[in-house]
């Protein structure tokens, strides 16, 4: 290991943890899970997927992008327990999808589906973030929410609008201008105001301080106490059909994610030869059949953590590693000092993340794009919005190809007029599901004039294009048309 190469992975782990810390502890909170299970899935993810993963740059860890599954899937099942076999035999399908090569099947998801994708997990976020942020975290829906059944605290508001504005500032030119500033993550310096004001509001308003619920980590003793009280697996549970729906889904999302994940940090950092993504899969599996074993949160390669660690300049894995390190310190020695930051900051924080994923720009940019990419996109919103990831993604892939097929279906066959002559082209090759189309541009032609087919570019004609085709041709003499280049014998 090189001198030059520590003095830049080491800077570089230190900010990469800065990042992941407040994202572990926000996507445990979100998910309804105590903050310490997101800690100890960033350590698995730091440490032992990092230790397998092809890539020296891709930082994997618990994902924004499945919070809604997690928090759908523990009340689905009934217990963590249950949710946690779950995972486990998520763990071990992406390892089987992984050895049987199936990560290069990534190249056929369409981007409008992708891109509906992220953006729905962004409105979700959203919509159960805020009313965290309003100090309404026992609400169960935005509708109690905005209905007055539930009251608003007004400290929490004020944590979570004021870290909002922070993560604004950060992305402001003027502060990126300024390069000290650029070491240091907005997404710590929105819980660190967050903390501070904790510390403050019981010396100038004490009636506020139970407005501000706070996060809370057991404290352990030692290493023993620690493993005792991680959960396991609930093995009765593998009699529930659910239990295997729900891996499917982790299994299936999660992959999709790493796999898109992998894709950008291609474009950020060139690696040559390029990691393999049948070997991240299997990485990923392990590390979430770990997950599952021990009591942690689903994982996957996080773009928002790799894109940070390639922007500081890591050289090698050593700065995943040490990032991994500094989560296992601070969740065994510092969970004291971690209590004091309100959940409303991990809340802007969330909100803040939701609205990158769905910001408007991207559904201005989709809808720029026409029909063909806006109606998936739009179409896997809502599916997944109103039936689950899963269910909206395969609503989306639908959309897009039933979309693709009736553009192809309208270009397949055109038809052009030169006075009296008529042009039919074949633009490919034609099975019966032309037919209708074929037969209506048949029916235009009108007596007494001529028809000359370019087939050149359809290698295949169904039989029954042939059948009609024929049809047309002995009908022809009787019409007046005289036909050039027909693909089909006439009798």
């Amino acid at each position: 290991m090189k001198l030059a190469t520590l003095r830049q992975d080491i800077p570089a782990g230190l900010v990469v943890f800065l990042v992941a810390l407040p994202l572990c502890l926000g996507i445990a909170q979100a998910s309804g899970l105590p903050p310490f299970v997101g800690l100890l899935t960033g350590v698995i993810g730091g440490l032992l997927v990092t230790a397998l993963s092809p890539s020296r740059f891709a930082v994997s860890g618990p994902a924004a992008g499945l919070v809604t599954i997690v928090v759908a899937s523990v009340e689905s099942l009934g217990s963590f327990s249950a949710f946690l076999l779950a995972l486990a035999l998520a763990g071990c399908l992406q390892i089987v999808l992984g050895m049987v090569r199936a990560g290069r099947f990534i190249s056929l998801v369409p981007g409008s589906v992708i891109k509906g994708m992220l953006a729905a997990i962004g409105i979700l976020l959203i919509m159960q973030q805020l009313p965290v942020a309003l100090g309404a975290a026992e609400s169960s829906s935005l509708r109690e929410l905005f209905s007055g059944q539930t009251p608003r605290a007004l400290p929490a508001m004020l944590v979570a609008g004021g870290g909002l504005i922070i993560l604004w500032l950060w992305t402001t030119p003027a502060l990126k201008r300024i390069k000290a500033l650029n070491w240091i993550p907005g997404p710590l310096i929105a819980v660190a105001a967050g903390g501070a004001m904790t510390l403050l509001i019981p010396h100038v308003q004490p009636q506020w301080a139970t407005q501000l619920p706070r996060i809370t980590l057991p404290e352990f003793g030692s290493l023993r106490e620690l493993v005792a009280g991680l959960d396991r697996p609930g093995w009765q549970a593998w009699q529930n059909p659910a239990v295997y729906t729900v891996a499917i889904t982790l299994a299936l999302v999660a992959s999709l994610e790493t796999l898109l994940s992998q894709e950008a940090l291609k474009k950020l950092r060139p690696q040559h030869p390029a990691p393999s993504p049948n070997k991240e899969m299997v990485a990923q599996g392990i590390g979430n059949l770990t997950a599952g074993l021990v009591g942690a949160m689903p994982i996957t390669a996080v773009i928002v953590r790799s894109s940070v660690n390639v922007s500081v300049g890591a050289q090698t894995k050593l700065s995943i590693f040490i990032h991994g390190a500094l989560l296992l310190v601070c969740g065994l020695w510092f969970s004291a000092l971690l209590t004091i930051i309100p959940l409303a900051s991990l809340a802007a924080v969330l909100l803040w993340t939701g609205y990158k994923l769905a910001t408007p720009r991207l559904f201005v940019e989709q809808m720029r794009m026409g029909p063909q990419q806006f109606v998936p996109f739009l179409v896997t919103i809502v599916g997944i919005i109103a039936f689950g990831m899963l269910a909206g993604i395969a609503l989306g892939f639908a959309a897009q190809i039933l979309y693709s097929v009736y553009k192809s279906h309208r270009n397949a066959l055109q038809l052009t007029r030169y006075d009296d002559h008529y042009v039919l082209r074949f633009q490919q090759n034609l099975t019966f599901m032309h037919n209708p189309r074929l037969q209506h541009l048949l029916d235009e032609i009108p007596e007494n004039s001529v028809v000359i087919v370019e087939h050149d570019n359809a290698e295949y004609l169904d039989p029954d294009v042939k059948a009609v085709l024929a049809d047309f041709g002995e009908s022809a003499p009787k019409r007046g048309i005289r036909l050039n280049q027909w693909p089909v014998a006439v009798q």
